[in-house]
């Protein structure tokens, strides 16, 4: 069975057990076919960890679409853009304004330059210098929850922190996450980052380590359940063999064909999802 299914099952089977309702609090989400308040079941303080020196953390309890997935994540690590048009996928679209833009947020924020003593870098390039150069600082890492611009996002970061450290010539990152929704986006964020761990590894001549996911608030909203409950039911398959192209040595080269998945088999799941937004 796929490590990255245990791990999903565990934190699946814990918030049912164990998790609060926020049922009657004024939650900020509705659902997008109703308007009604969406509702969930909760766990505080989260953390995953995941080996990719051993697999790649794709979950097979249902399709994970990775090159989707890798869009979004080279969109605002890559391209470092804030609007859906440089994107090739729906994910953003409910949160974009009538020019497409989200604001000052995500891919904005890691491009903001700032001027350090080695020269002006932005978020990425300053990561990518430091992998190089600095490997054995405690210091690499990423914030894009800015204060003083969420006024002007049009949705708060999700995953707002990823802190990079180099031990024993592997590459580790642990992601902060302040909420996430379990069904629909929490395997989607566990393959970005380890897909991002893979190429800045690969682009700084170091072995890909260990993916540390810390998230918040956990949460599987309220018409979530039953579907989850399904796939509690359901035998996890082995995990995919996960290939990145050797030849590609330039972060800002890669695009999502440069990710490859062999042998990867998951259950169908052909129930539509509810959208909460």
């Amino acid at each position: 069975m796929s490590a990255a299914d245990t791990v999903f099952l565990a934190n699946c089977r814990q918030i049912l057990a164990e998790g609060v309702w926020d049922t009657g609090q004024a939650v900020r989400p509705r659902w997008e076919d109703d308007g009604a308040p969406a509702y969930t079941k909760k766990i505080f303080a989260m953390v995953n960890r995941y080996n990719l020196a051993e697999e790649f953390p794709i979950i097979t309890l249902r399709r994970t679409a990775l090159k989707t997935a890798v869009k979004e994540l080279l969109w605002i690590w890559q391209k470092k853009s804030n609007n859906i048009r440089d994107l090739d996928c729906h994910f953003w679209d409910q949160w974009a304004d009538e020019n497409g833009s989200i604001g000052k947020a995500y891919g904005y924020q890691l491009g903001v330059k700032h001027r350090y003593p080695e020269g002006e870098f932005d978020q990425v390039d300053r990561v990518l210098y430091d992998l190089r150069h600095n490997p054995a600082s405690r210091r690499i890492l990423t914030n894009i929850y800015v204060h003083a611009d969420l006024n002007e996002m049009r949705l708060y970061p999700c995953a707002y922190s990823m802190t990079f450290n180099v031990a024993g010539g592997r590459l580790n990152g642990l992601l902060n996450q302040r909420s996430q929704d379990m069904l629909m986006a929490n395997n989607i964020n566990v393959c970005q980052y380890a897909v991002l761990l893979h190429m800045m590894a690969q682009c700084a001549g170091l072995l890909p380590g260990e993916l540390v996911h810390v998230v918040a608030d956990a949460h599987i909203y309220d018409r979530h359940i039953p579907m989850v409950e399904r796939m509690l039911e359901l035998e996890p398959y082995e995990a995919p063999r996960f290939q990145l192209n050797p030849d590609i040595k330039d972060f800002y080269a890669f695009t999502k064909n440069d990710v490859l998945l062999e042998n990867y088999r998951y259950h169908a799941f052909d129930e539509k999802i509810p959208i909460a937004v």
